[in-house]
């Protein structure tokens, strides 16, 4: 893409200042305009090392109110950071609605360099190509305007700004080892960068050549690209995004209806026993998992009243308290609103070796918000694939994911309702909401069977835990959980 590269026709300085201050103008009503239409803009700031990407991202900025972007200077990734997935620390970066995000580089900057300094095999490659392409895709697809830019300049040119820079004591600290080297290898990395901006390079999310040769002329382009881009994300505020496909394979799986709780019995004597046994497995299988560094994910979802609770305890009983976190989610935030639906479910991952336990999940896109009308249609229907990927991303990280829906029939759960509200001790555990989602169980069943249909992967398939006896359902979580670290261990 760069080697075929045109540079665009340079206007002279009259015109380039008249067009700069008009269209610094332009940005910042934009700015207004995006916040008040709950907009999100991501600006990714790719090139090379002296490129002019700071600069650039200052002067852009510099008519902005502050309150409504931030800049993030992605440097090479911490020891923390390669505990996560590869996409961890960008996704906890992108703004809320109506505020804008400028990635001092980014994703492709870590990907490229990985890559030129042989640290990802061409699998690895074409993994994290995929990761990036839906990872960008998922952000358009619910609302965020993805302006990519590459800051190009010659081997020559970099060189010698890179001399100047450090002939100034000032500004000598800005010049890093990977800076030198890259130069000294810039036909090594043009072939990579070229090869990693084909393979990004999509219609939702282009490509733009920022010719950085002369750096009011690059502060000029990178601006006006950035307003056609923002007027382009409000004219189509309200198209509706084609719901892609999902490309992963399905586990069948039963409805609801279907599933029988006649043998789902277990007496108390055998269950003491069997949990004693269980625990003391899964707390030894937790040890091996730490050291071999096995990030584990399990989610809960299931009918009010099913035993969640109870049977998340006597899980993380078994576990070091060291090494897992239980995540009671609730309504979103705010700021979690705020953001893409995942993006609360993305900063919670545990680093590897350890366990998130998630009660409720990320399937309340597809359940609550369906069904109490908090998103759009074509937001729970394209979430169906979104949470594939994310799933996909997580298992391809190294991640087991492990999805219960603990099941219970209707009449079980009224007697649990009733139980709860004559219990003073109990009545914290009931609210009114409760009592109105019951009164909605068939329009539930028919999401639920739904979401377990489109969602039960070959890599994250739904285990339906039968909780009209809630010993024998805390019995198979536990067998679950064992069988699916002994698999991976």
């Amino acid at each position: 893409m760069i080697k075929t590269w045109t540079k665009p026709d340079r206007p002279n300085e009259e015109s380039m200042k008249q067009r700069w201050d008009e269209k610094k103008k332009l940005l910042s009503a934009q700015q207004m305009k995006l916040k008040n239409h709950k907009l999100p803009v991501i600006v990714l700031m790719e090139g090379w090392g002296a490129s002019g990407k700071g600069s650039t991202i200052r002067s852009i900025i510099d008519n902005l109110d502050p309150r409504f972007f931030k800049v993030t200077s992605m440097g090479k990734p911490t020891e923390e950071d390669q505990r996560r997935p590869f996409l961890y620390r960008y996704f906890q970066e992108i703004p809320e609605n109506g505020q804008f995000t400028f990635f001092n580089s980014g994703w492709g900057s870590e990907l490229v360099d990985k890559r030129v300094h042989g640290e990802l095999s061409d699998e690895e490659y074409v993994k994290r190509i995929d990761s990036v392409k839906r990872f960008e895709r998922q952000l358009t697809d619910n609302g965020y305007a993805v302006v990519k830019l590459f800051m190009q300049v010659s081997h020559k040119e970099q060189k010698a700004r890179l001399d100047a820079l450090e002939d100034n004591k000032d500004t000598r600290w800005r010049v890093s080892e990977k800076d030198r080297w890259q130069n000294k290898h810039y036909d090594q990395y043009m072939d990579v960068f070229n090869q990693y901006l084909i393979d990004t390079n999509v219609s939702v999310a282009p490509w733009h050549i920022i010719d950085a040769k002369n750096k009011k002329w690059a502060k000029l382009q990178v601006i006006e690209i950035l307003c056609d881009a923002i007027n382009t994300a409000l004219q189509n505020e309200h198209i509706a995004v084609p719901i892609s496909q999902n490309v992963f394979p399905l586990v069948p799986m039963p409805k609801l209806a279907d599933v029988s709780f006649a043998d789902a019995k277990m007496p108390q004597e055998e269950y003491k026993q069997k949990l004693d046994e269980l625990q003391k497995k899964l707390s030894q299988l937790h040890y091996r998992l730490y050291r071999k560094k096995i990030p584990v994910i399990i989610a809960y979802e299931g009918w009010d009243a099913a035993g969640k609770g109870g049977n998340i305890k006597r899980i993380a009983a078994a576990l070091d308290p060291r090494g897992y976190k239980v995540y009671p989610i609730a309504s979103p935030e705010p700021h979690e609103k705020n953001r893409h639906f995942l993006w609360r479910f993305w900063t919670r991952l545990p680093k590897s070796g350890h366990i998130a336990i998630f009660d409720r999940t990320w399937y309340g896109r597809v359940m609550v918000e369906r069904l109490e009308g908090f998103c759009s249609t074509n937001d729970w229907q394209r979430a169906y694939n979104e949470i594939n990927e994310f799933e996909k991303e997580l298992t391809d990280w190294g991640a087991i994911v492990i999805k219960f829906w603990v099941h219970i029939d209707k009449d079980t759960q009224l007697q649990r309702f009733t139980d709860r509200q004559n219990n003073p001790d109990k009545q914290w555990k009931i609210t009114d909401e409760d009592w109105r989602n019951r009164e909605k169980w068939d329009d539930y069943e028919v999401a639920i069977d739904e979401m377990i249909a489109k969602t039960s992967t070959a890599f994250a398939p739904w285990h339906i835990l039968e909780s009209v006896d809630k010993n024998y359902a805390r019995i198979k979580a536990l067998e679950i959980v064992i069988d699916e670290i002994e698999k991976r261990i």
